[in-house]
């Protein structure tokens, strides 16, 4: 039986061809879950260092990574088409009620798409923005871990 909060965002995605079915694998979701940690070590040393720009986008990486490890464990990827936007929606239709962090997520996409592709107008991100960035990323990879751990996902 799959996850069933969220499951008719899921099944909009799977239809729109925005996510993927894949075989479930908790192996490879428990080593994303770890590439994310290290991203989050490493995004805090980068602003130690006065790189705000890439300690951003390791923040939001490591954020996305931990997002996507829940969905790697129930065998559901997201397409090319789909994107980070397809992580997303559905990491937020399915856990955003009990992860609070993943209400940042939509937020921190698209600050890090103005960072990564700046313009003139356009601001770098402060110190505190990636303190902000790190801890909600930080807050996902400890939520993720714990509902890896506890097996409580099936395939979908």
């Amino acid at each position: 039986m799959s996850w069933e909060t969220g499951s008719e965002r899921i099944r909009e995605l799977l239809n729109g061809g925005d996510l993927s079915r894949v075989p479930p694998d908790t192996g490879l979701a428990r080593r994303m879950l770890a590439d994310a940690g290290r991203h989050l070590a490493t995004a805090a040393a980068a602003e130690s260092t006065g790189d705000l720009a890439g300690a951003y986008q390791l923040a939001y990486d490591a954020l996305r990574k931990s997002a996507a490890s829940l969905l790697e464990a129930q065998g559901l990827r997201a397409t090319s088409r789909g994107g980070h936007i397809a992580v997303q929606e559905a990491v937020t239709a399915q856990f955003g009620s009990t992860i609070r962090a993943l209400r940042s997520f939509s937020r921190l996409r698209r600050a890090r798409n103005s960072f990564e592709y700046p313009s003139t107008e356009t601001p770098s991100p402060s110190g505190d923005d990636v303190k902000d960035a790190i801890r909600v990323a930080r807050e996902v990879n400890d939520a993720a871990g714990k509902i890896l751990e506890s097996k409580i996902l099936s395939p979908w």
